[in-house]
């Protein structure tokens, strides 16, 4: 008999342990607070960026293992979807101007120091103004150095929630039935796994809807820019070395350009700040002067769940009931090793992987 599941949250997180859960069989029930269109997500305004090294620089070793490992899940996983996702791993890009080149040093000494604790991430490769030149043509000699991360990746966000539901819509042989429940809020207490009529398993997977229940969770804000620039051809992530905070332009297909940084400690959902707006957009035209004439099709707001360390976290309140939290800017980085910890968790009753990664797995 196979087992029966539900899932509370159908941002990133829900949506990938739902399907996941469904292909080994499970009946799934996803119920979420708001519709299919994942608007209330912190996943629909994001970057996807799978950079496990150049987030070693504000990040735990914990993190930059599982991001580690997602480079090669990914593909995995998204094999296994009916639609294609846009996905690449053509590296990171490093850039600053001269007058950050002491903000540079101290970077690239940082990422020095995780290659050397974690070999398997390989090392940074210094640029001169040629090699930048080869790397992003459309940047000509504008930058005399640069740093380049190879083996680095990024993918669609909004491709990937929209394949993931119509995944979780459309009923396969080889799959347990999953039923979605849009505008339906529930809560942990609403069930009693295990007891008969009840679910044989509930996963907790609300993010910051899940504030009752997890002290000390939190938003941070983020604020990203959607640009579409015809006259910007860019082959990878870049990031700028900014003196308050990196800037990141992650290109996505059809000349459409993610752009974002900032991180405030408030769950304010209000619309961007001038400031942070203009200061963004100012970094990305020093980066190419093409996005001078680009179309801003968007400026959206987010706030992402993070816990007190800024560190993600699993926990097991009972036998049958598992909270996923805490993800951070790191969510598409990090959540094929959540992922495959509780579906490790499910199937054996322990995790291997979670001590691999370090990550946070308690029992409350």
């Amino acid at each position: 008999m196979s087992s029966t599941s539900v899932v509370l949250g159908a941002g990133l997180m829900g949506r990938l342990l739902a399907w996941q859960l469904a292909r080994s069989g499970h009946s799934v029930d996803l119920f979420d607070a708001g519709g299919p269109d994942a608007q209330g997500s912190a996943a629909r305004v994001a970057a996807a960026m799978l950079a496990p090294l150049a987030e070693s620089v504000i990040t735990e070793p914990s993190v930059v293992k599982m991001g580690h490992y997602a480079l090669s899940r990914w593909p995995e996983l998204l094999a296994q979807l009916s639609t294609p996702v846009f996905f690449q791993q053509e590296g990171t890009l490093i850039l600053w101007h001269r007058q950050d080149a002491a903000e540079a040093s101290r970077f690239s000494r940082q990422l020095q120091a995780t290659s050397e604790k974690i070999p398997a991430l390989g090392q940074a490769q210094s640029l001169d103004a040629a090699a930048v030149a080869q790397l992003e043509p459309s940047l000509g000699t504008r930058f005399a150095q640069g740093l380049y991360l190879p083996g680095e990746g990024q993918l669609d966000n909004r491709q990937l929630l929209a394949a993931l539901l119509h995944e979780l819509q459309n009923e396969s042989p080889n799959h347990g039935p999953v039923r979605l429940h849009w505008h339906s809020p529930r809560a942990l207490e609403d069930f009693k796994p295990g007891t008969q009529g009840q679910p044989d398993w509930v996963f907790d997977c609300r993010g910051l809807g899940a504030r009752q229940q997890w002290a000390g969770l939190r938003g941070v804000r983020g604020e990203v820019i959607r640009l579409h620039a015809p006259e910007v051809t860019l082959q990878r992530p870049t990031r700028l070395i900014h003196p308050r905070y990196p800037i990141y332009i992650a290109p996505k297909e059809d000349h459409v350009f993610v752009i974002g940084a900032t991180e405030i400690e408030t769950e304010d959902l209000s619309p961007a700040s001038v400031r942070s707006t203009l200061e963004l957009l100012s970094a990305a035209y020093t980066v190419h002067s093409g996005f001078a004439e680009a179309r801003i099709l968007e400026v959206t707001t987010q706030a992402r769940p993070t816990l007190t360390d800024n560190l993600p976290a699993i926990r097991c309140l009972g036998e049958r009931t598992v909270q996923i939290n805490g993800l951070y800017r790191h969510g598409f980085l990090i959540s094929p090793a959540m992922l495959d910890v509780v579906i490790e968790w499910v199937q054996h009753h322990t995790t291997h992987l979670a001590q691999q990664f370090q990550l946070k797995f308690e029992h409350v």
